[in-house]
């Protein structure tokens, strides 16, 4: 991203200016006989003029400053805002995926486990027939403010879109990751949630992959949905 609307004027000719309109002769080389200065400018140059253009150089140069640390900042906050998920507090699809492909980075070359948790809000349709789209919103909501107040800081959470949401657990193998998820599990489902003169039952559904060298990030999230699938549908024929 581009900023724009800084001076990417140089530096020198920022004082050279500052100088020429305080009627001060800038040389190209120092005088011996005038060595010690500021800013390129002699003691003997040091008129009144001449300090009054230089302390306004000066105070240009502070507030150029502080306009790049704004936009510095204004940048961080528009590259955070492409990262989140427009209804939930967690990731997007596109920066888990970033994410997820660092994790695996790293574990291939320290050879740390970690894992892959994929879950599925169950029945999401029929909120929204019963009770509308905002119940449904507020259902995934709070799936994700249960995933994300359960996992430690190291861990990311990120929505994959509709009703499905994922979580990678460092420092986890799949026999760890299992019993996490199934904390987890149990985390979004210990109550129902109340909207307005309703309330509903949360569930959901749950697969799990370890990541290895194998598989690329598309391939991971695609073995975790489908180990998700085959719980879910194992859970329905019981």
């Amino acid at each position: 991203m581009k900023v724009s609307g800084a001076r990417n004027e140089p530096f020198s000719a920022l004082r050279r200016r500052a100088l020429a309109q305080a009627g001060a002769q800038v040389r190209g080389a120092p005088n011996p006989v005038d060595s010690v200065g500021f800013l390129g400018v002699g003691e003997l140059e040091m008129t009144p003029a001449v300090r009054g253009a230089l302390q306004t150089l000066l105070t240009e140069i502070d507030d150029l400053r502080a306009e790049v640390a704004r936009l510095k900042g204004r940048l961080a906050e528009v590259e955070d805002m492409a990262d989140r998920d427009p209804l939930t507090p967690l990731l997007n699809r596109r920066a888990f995926m970033r994410e997820l492909g660092r994790i695996r980075t790293f574990a291939q070359r320290y050879g740390s486990p970690a894992s892959l948790v994929y879950f599925d809000l169950d029945d999401l349709k029929g909120v929204n027939d019963r009770f509308g789209h905002a119940a449904g919103d507020a259902c995934l909501t709070a799936v994700a403010e249960r995933l994300a107040a359960n996992v430690r800081d190291s861990d990311i959470v990120g929505r994959m879109g509709g009703d499905e949401f994922a979580v990678i657990l460092v420092q986890a193998d799949r026999a760890t990751a299992e019993a996490k998820a199934a904390a987890l599990a149990r985390a979004v489902e210990a109550e129902p949630l109340r909207f307005g003169d309703w309330s509903a039952p949360l569930h959901v559904s749950w697969g799990v992959r370890e990541i290895g060298q194998e598989a690329e990030p598309e391939g991971l999230v695609a073995d975790a949905d489908a180990a998700m699938y085959a719980s879910k549908r194992a859970r329905r024929s019981a």
